[in-house]
């Protein structure tokens, strides 16, 4: 069933609600429905076992952890679709609430399915926006909108304006500035509207008002009066836009490219024709934005029109995603050159094998060739020439080829080892867990981890066994041969040391914490209370004859003897293992103190306080009697919750221990029980990893083996090849973009590596990197300056991007972040956020004709301050209002 269903095969059976959208193979593409990741793989694997009484029994439907809290409903941010949330077709979410129900009042996360440019998606985050009328600024609600609505339409729904009345509509930006929305076609993805970011004002005023709109009104014609530096200007965030923002200032600082456009070189080239092209728009949309940033005339400018041109040639970049500024500027460059492409009608050319000939043969050939198609700013200015060798390992055929690029992205050495943070939980109650920092191998195993940790706690490694805690649950239990990439760097891991049994007669017990209500739960047809989970679970070695009722209270009692208070078990993660129950013996209440019991009083006593001296002895006894059930013991499941799931469906058995609220308030001190202490493996810094820029160029024309997903096709053998290949540089451009791979992804991890790379602002020399040796006459030298670089704070999942460029009038380096301009100095342009680099050749590289400011603020109306890594949403984005005027 559940097969089906990931694969969206459900056909549209929904009789009583007729779907607004077609039906395409008998899929309903109308909507889908948001469904907690852990829920849903829990659910299932009880699918899987076929268990009706399975400990992985799912329970009702939670979305819990998808929202930020649970009065508003409000969607976390950034969720990852198969890692926090999986999308279901409707049907298959009517089933799931007919069979498991939801937990508490929690809403139907319900999602439309929009028809974008070359794709169809689920718009998990619709687009919230504020409404309010002009009229009456005080007049403010909230609406949810889709991105294909129209903006006009939705806007008159909201204040339930009159069908046919005459209607303006302003974009209102957050330094007071108004701009004209005409076309009152426009869809919410053309305005770029994004969640928190835009007030729409609907204004139905008479003419007065209208004036009074036009007199606030402050466009951007209207700033002719601001006169700063060209090029000094800001763009604003339009949601998840900095990707954007930062490519932009970038290639904006780039002085060959700008100055073809101010000139409007641009003009004469552009290619309507062009199958391969955008029809001239990405370009005309692009030399707009720099004219505008470099009239000098604005403090930033709203890339709007631009960022509607690339979602809709590039659907990857629809709505409001973060995105990456490489891939960005890779679309951008290759967009422009297809629409400046001067080359109308591109010949076929056939391709001829190397056969032994001199490199500077073919090489000379494959570049007459390149240019034969391939004619345009963008290749005059970024394109070079690399070669590539491959050699078959059957029967050492040499394939030379000379291909061109127009950027470099070459690899950052990575290490092989990984540092994980973990919890370690000894057997001695009193003990508090110590956190410890080890090295182990990034392609190791859960072994290397308990082997790595052994040398710091003399433990050996036998006797540990580890955890993902989430929740005040075991989220999973690992084996030893699990691989550690199965565990992120967020986990909370927890490495438990484990008493030594003879082998036949051990099992692993699970033990949860929970706290029963004060009232009986009459409402679900049983007289049982209802419980809550707290504190933190723990792992215990036990004998399988021993886990009657009573031997596992003495057990439990044993190990919380140090009470709470002094047993600090630190704070954890998640729980879920799908394994059987323990069968526990009926709990036997004892009537009368016996030898035996009088011997449980005694460890009772060592986390229960003494009655007072002057009390009663009627108190003292029944003060006593009640030491006796600090808390019950309870056969669960793997979540803790239900004690469902009794039968041997696993080998994994978890049990609770139920406190009474009284006896808990009494006897537990959770705040006590949270603390840990740091191993001094915790006290020593992790040293920044620092690698040459030169390093990284040799490992990128090193050789390597191709990986068995993308083989050679040996024209002698006849068949694929793992071949070898080595790139080699052959002439570069005037322009050199390179490239820091700095996000990692193999069969094992994936990780943002965050080195330092020592990369020179001034003359950076390629003359050994060439694999030509010596220079011909006329040819241009290989040195090359700095003059812009992307920058990337965060990590995989989210980040922030900004921009370092050096104004190619004035030679002053800035800092460019988003709609904010600052001021630079040249020691704070190299750190481990350098992403993209942009060297310009020295032969090429004119003086700055204006003087080099020396101090002060950049004539921005931001802090003067260099800002630091932030997330995009933090700052008000491009337009903070829409307003609509009628009539």
């Amino acid at each position: 069933f559940y097969l089906h269903m990931v694969s969206c095969s459900f056909p549209c059976q929904d009789q009583e609600k007729q779907c607004d959208r077609e039906c395409v193979n008998s899929v309903c593409v109308c909507c889908r429905y948001v469904v907690e990741h852990r829920w849903f793989e829990q659910w299932k694997e009880f699918v899987d076992g076929g268990d009706q009484n399975s400990s992985s029994f799912p329970g009702q439907i939670d979305n819990s952890d998808l929202f930020e809290d649970l009065d508003s409903y409000h969607l976390k941010e950034r969720l990852v679709e198969n890692e926090d949330f999986v999308l279901v077709p409707a049907e298959a979410w009517h089933k799931l609430l007919a069979w498991y129900g939801m937990v508490d009042s929690q809403p139907p996360l319900e999602r439309k399915v929009v028809d974008l440019p070359s794709t169809l998606k689920v718009e998990v985050y619709p687009v919230e926006v504020f409404l309010c009328l002009h009229s009456n600024m005080e007049n403010v609600i909230t609406a949810q909108f889709s991105r294909t609505d129209n903006i006009r339409e939705a806007m008159c729904q909201s204040f339930s304006v009159p069908s046919g009345s005459e209607c303006r509509l302003w974009m209102k930006s957050s330094d007071t500035n108004c701009e004209r929305l005409r076309n009152i076609h426009m869809s919410v993805l053309d305005t770029c509207l994004s969640s928190g970011m835009v007030r729409t004002h609907c204004d139905v005023t008479d003419m007065t008002s209208s004036a009074q709109i036009d007199a606030m009104t402050n466009s951007v014609e209207d700033q002719d009066s601001y006169r700063g530096q060209p090029g000094v200007c800001g763009l604003t965030n339009l949601g998840n836009t900095c990707f954007m923002n930062s490519a932009l200032q970038c290639l904006s600082n780039t002085p060959p490219l700008t100055e073809y456009f101010l000139q409007s070189s641009y003009l004469e080239e552009l290619n309507f024709t062009n199958p391969l092209g955008m029809k001239g728009e990405i370009a005309e949309a692009y030399a707009d934005v720099i004219k505008q940033m470099w009239s000098g005339r604005h403090y930033s400018v709203v890339p709007r029109v631009f960022k509607t041109k690339v979602g809709h040639f590039a659907s990857q970049f629809l709505g409001y995603q973060q995105h990456d500024s490489q891939e960005l500027l890779s679309f951008l460059l290759d967009g422009l050159h297809e629409d400046l492409n001067r080359v109308k009608n591109k010949e076929y050319i056939e391709l001829r094998d190397a056969d032994g000939r001199p490199d500077q043969e073919v090489a000379e050939e494959a570049w007459r060739n390149h240019r034969r198609r391939n004619d345009s700013v963008i290749v005059d200015t970024f394109h070079g020439l690399f070669k590539s060798t491959l050699v078959c390992p059957e029967c050492h055929k040499v394939s030379v080829t000379f291909d061109p690029f127009c950027y470099l992205s070459i690899p950052l050495p990575v290490s092989k080892e990984r540092v994980m943070e973990v919890f370690f939980v000894s057997l001695d109650p009193h003990a508090k867990p110590v956190q410890h920092r080890v090295v182990v191998p990034k392609a190791g195993k859960v072994s290397d981890l308990c082997l790595a940790l052994s040398e710091m706690t003399a433990v050996p490694p036998t006797q540990m066994v580890v955890a993902d805690v989430f929740n005040h649950r075991f989220y999973r239990i690992y084996s030893d041969d699990e691989s550690l990439s199965c565990i992120l760097d967020r986990d909370d891991i927890f490495v438990y040391e484990l008493s030594v049994l003879e082998e036949q007669d051990q099992v692993l017990l699970a033990l949860y914490l929970r706290e029963r209500s004060h009232y009986r739960d009459y409402g679900s047809g049983s007289s049982s209370y209802g419980t809550t989970l707290f504190g933190h679970p723990l792992l215990l070695n036990v004998r399988r004859s021993s886990c009657s009722q009573e031997e596992l209270y003495n057990l439990f009692l044993q190990r919380l003897a140090s009470t709470p208070a002094d047993n600090a078990i630190p704070s954890g993660d998640s729980t879920r293992s799908a394994d059987a129950n323990v069968d526990l013996e009926p709990a036997a209440e004892p009537s009368e103190s016996t030898e035996e019991e009088k011997e449980e009083n005694k460890q009772e006593e060592a986390c229960s306080p003494s009655p007072p001296p002057n009390e009663q002895p009627a108190k003292r006894r029944a003060c006593h009697k009640r030491r006796k059930s600090l808390f019950t013991i309870q056969a669960v499941n793997s979540n803790g919750t239900t004690e469902r799931g009794t039968g041997e469906g696993g080998t994994q058995p978890y049990v609770a221990i139920d406190w009474d609220p009284d006896m808990k308030k009494r006897f537990y001190n959770e705040n006590e029980a949270e603390k840990y202490v740091k191993h001094s493996s915790m006290e020593v810094p992790q040293q920044q990893a620092t690698v040459q820029l030169q390093e990284c160029i040799e490992l990128f024309t090193t050789v390597e083996t191709l990986e068995e997903e993308n083989p050679w096709y040996c024209p002698v053998c006849k068949k694929h090849q793992l071949a070898t290949k080595k790139l080699d540089l052959w002439s570069l451009p005037e322009v050199l973009i390179i490239h820091l791979k700095r996000f990692s992804y193999t069969k094992f991890t994936r990780e943002k590596l965050d080195s330092i790379v020592e990369f020179p602002l001034r003359d950076l020399d390629f003359s050994g990197c060439l694999l030509r040796k010596s220079l011909s006459n006329g040819e241009p030298p290989s040195c090359y300056d700095l003059i812009a670089v992307s920058n990337h704070y965060g990590g995989l999942r989210d980040g922030h991007y900004t921009s370092y460029a050096m104004n190619k009038d004035n030679g002053q380096w800035y800092y460019f972040d988003d709609s904010k301009v600052t001021f630079a100095t040249e020691d704070q342009i190299v750190t481990n956020a350098a992403y993209v680099l942009f060297y310009h050749r020295q032969d090429k590289m004119r003086k700055p004709t204006l003087a080099n400011p020396s101090t002060g603020p950049a004539p921005s109306r931001s802090a003067n301050d260099i800002t630091s890594c932030k997330d995009d949403d933090a700052e008000l984005g491009a337009a903070s209002y829409v307003t609509m005027e009628t009539d």
